[in-house]
């Protein structure tokens, strides 16, 4: 029986389910009280069959109540019936056919985790944490997640609209059409001296492709003075591959260690001796909310290992590994179990509290101001049912973001409540060639490289602030009376203030350390 291991956002692919899960059980039912459960099921399933009021299908009803009882131990468990195994085996090779997305339940609704790069549904610019609401016109609020999925599913060619419910806009429908996905989870480019790294996921193509990525840059400029290494909206994936991939940046050492139920059961998976493919190049490694688990495990271990510098937006936080198992060989599909949590090499769990940056970037200040706002985060630390977070840690919020200097001549005055006029303007359709000029993460992550750290692209090349907005508190003060003796004094009322905006400024920010951070409630 075949297992394989898997780090990624509990998803569905459109046209490919990639599933995981975790049992966190702390002490076992007597074994005759399992016995009068299992008892139980067989007289409610004999009730529903016999009483319903439409005949029903019993195969149907012990799935759903399989992947029920596996959903209700965390939001990364479930069952794959045997068409969502199959379809779970193509992701990890990389094709499959579909829209391209990477979707999850979220109390009854269907939600974005990522669109995949080069798919229908990248080049119509849907983002994570849009929800779809309808396809071809029909509501799909409250079907289950596989249903939903199945019904985007199709013929290669055929047409699908879909719904798209948007934070602060209007609902709108996208019109898509299905194709064939075979994920290239590995591109890369030259941008003058510094080569560009690219990682969508990580399937089996992955390890193998980033190697051949990084010998063809070093072959078209031999004197490359640094690789930016671009993770964000990276689901995760294999963890094979994660270790391979950050095994081409490291001599040797620790990628990551599995830790499951029992605290002697540990697994380490370590680097390739003298496997730095860039011996020693400078590294900077981008990152966002839509970056987890394997990703995670990458950008843990170039940090903790003090092999690159980290730049974008702290990560998803799924701390937790996976693994497949194939049920009658797969005849009866197979569970997605969570089996281990995942520690970076300095012993440190992200489960909920995710990567944070060296230097947090926002590509906007919308962007940046969802930072702030709980009710915009999309993160492990959001699903009720999530594992907990390791003891004493809390998700690191920052005192300031960067963000792109506002256009010459904006009028702040002139902005409407419900639009940000400096706003990056909407993607174009794609011409085939990136333009690197418009991702101010990406050129802040050049700019890391080429000033040699982050506190000297800070200082060389200052770009807007964002500020963490605080409530200003009017401080009380004691006046003293000239009442009679015993007369108590006249305290001043504390009154917040709530309705002051963050500050905006231009140059470095100022500096926080991790464990000043205030956490994000879920």
């Amino acid at each position: 029986m075949r297992k394989t291991l898997l780090v990624g956002i509990s998803a569905f692919a459109l046209g490919a389910a990639a599933a995981m899960a975790y049992a966190d059980q702390q002490g076992k039912p007597p074994r005759a009280d399992t016995y009068k459960m299992l008892e139980l099921f067989g007289d409610v399933l004999t009730t529903v069959d016999q009483q319903y009021v439409v005949p029903v299908d019993n195969k149907k009803l012990i799935q759903a109540s399989l992947d029920g009882m596996l959903t209700s131990l965390d939001p990364h468990s479930g069952y794959l019936d045997p068409e969502s195994f199959d379809d779970m085996r193509d992701q990890t090779r990389g094709e499959y056919g579909g829209l391209g997305l990477q979707v999850t339940a979220d109390d009854g609704a269907v939600k974005i985790i990522s669109p995949m790069d080069g798919t229908p549904a990248a080049r119509a610019h849907l983002q994570p944490g849009d929800y779809i609401t309808a396809i071809d016109g029909q509501t799909i609020l409250g079907l289950s997640l596989n249903d939903a999925v199945k019904q985007m599913r199709g013929a290669v060619g055929a047409p699908i609209t879909l719904t798209i419910a948007r934070e602060k806009t209007d609902p709108f429908t996208v019109k898509l059409v299905r194709e064939v996905i075979d994920i290239k989870s590995v591109t890369h480019r030259l941008i003058g001296d510094y080569g560009y790294l690219r990682l969508a996921g990580f399937d089996e193509k992955t390890g193998p492709g980033t190697a051949a990525a990084i010998k063809d840059m070093e072959t078209r400029d031999p004197h490359l003075k640094g690789l930016v290494l671009d993770l964000r909206n990276n689901p995760g994936g294999l963890v094979d591959q994660a270790v391979d991939v950050a095994g081409d940046f490291l001599n040797g050492g620790e990628v990551v260690s599995q830790r499951g139920r029992d605290p002697r059961d540990i697994t380490r998976y370590n680097a390739k001796s003298e496997g730095d493919m860039l011996h020693g190049m400078p590294i900077a490694v981008l990152i966002n909310g839509g970056s987890a688990s394997a990703s995670e495990i990458v950008a843990g271990a170039m940090k903790d290992r003090h092999r690159a510098a980290i730049v974008g937006l702290t990560s998803f936080g799924k701390g937790s590994v996976q693994t497949v198992i194939p049920l009658h060989g797969g005849a009866d599909g197979g569970l997605k179990l969570t089996t281990d949590r995942y520690y970076t090499p300095s012993g440190g769990s992200i489960q909920k509290t995710g990567i944070a940056p060296d230097l947090f970037v926002a590509e906007s200040r919308r962007q940046a101001e969802g930072v702030f706002d709980a009710a915009m985060q999309y993160t492990e630390a959001t699903f009720h049912n999530a594992l907990d977070a390791q003891e004493g840690k809390t998700r690191f919020l920052p005192t300031s973001i960067e963000i792109p200097n506002p256009p010459p001549g904006l009028q702040k005055a002139a902005l409407k409540s419900d639009a940000d006029e400096d706003e990056p303007p909407a993607p174009k359709v794609s011409t085939g060639k990136p333009d690197d000029s418009q991702d101010f993460q990406l050129q802040r992550a050049l700019a890391v490289l080429r000033f040699g750290s982050v506190q000297a692209a800070e200082q060389g090349s200052p770009t807007g602030i964002y500020t963490r907005p605080t409530p200003k508190f009017q401080t009380a003060q004691v006046t003293h009376t000239s009442a009679a003796p015993g007369a108590a004094s006249q305290v001043a009322k504390t009154k917040p203030v709530t309705d002051t905006a963050p500050a905006e400024q231009v140059g470095p920010p100022s500096k926080a350390t991790p464990s000043s951070g205030a956490p994000l409630r879920p």
